[in-house]
């Protein structure tokens, strides 16, 4: 009894009335807009661990004490020479910083941009099923709405 409770009470959206298709499709908006922001802050996130790889990419021993831009802030650069290139400092996540090797850090940022790729593909899945459910609410609603203009017509004549 508590499990067929627990789950969601599915309804036949062609059994609503026009003010309840309007919620619906205002619900149904609303998560779509939300899982787009979604999807488009993850293919940011994405963007931003394929730069490091490049960036770990250009940390190579023939670059060793040559002049180089160190990023304080996202628009503060100073000048620094490239010491030890060997290890690069891996940004880990809420304020940790790592000591990694090179070929570490593009193990840790290639396993990020993978892992963001399926739940990129998973959230792409979940969009689609969501802008077909929003096509079907928006035909019943025209034929509601059709049904109804044709409905009220004969009476007022």
């Amino acid at each position: 009894m508590a499990s067929s409770s627990a789950a969601p009470q599915q309804i036949n959206v062609t059994d609503l009335d026009v003010p309840q298709l309007a919620d619906v499709r205002r619900q149904l908006e609303e998560e779509l807009t939300h899982l787009s922001n979604s999807y488009a802050q993850l293919r940011q996130a994405q963007a931003k661990f394929r730069a490091c790889i490049d960036n770990v990419g250009q940390v190579k021993p023939e670059n060793k004490d040559k002049t180089i831009l160190v990023p304080l802030t996202n628009s503060l650069y100073v000048p620094g020479k490239l010491q030890d290139t060997d290890h690069v400092i891996v940004d880990v996540g809420t304020g940790y910083y790592v000591k990694k090797t090179r070929a570490q850090a593009l193990k840790h940022y290639e396993s990020k941009v993978e892992y963001i790729r399926t739940n990129l593909e998973a959230l792409q899945e979940t969009i689609q099923k969501k802008q077909e459910n929003m096509n079907y609410l928006i035909n019943v609603l025209q034929m509601k709405l059709q049904q109804q203009a044709g409905g009220k017509e004969p009476k007022a004549g």
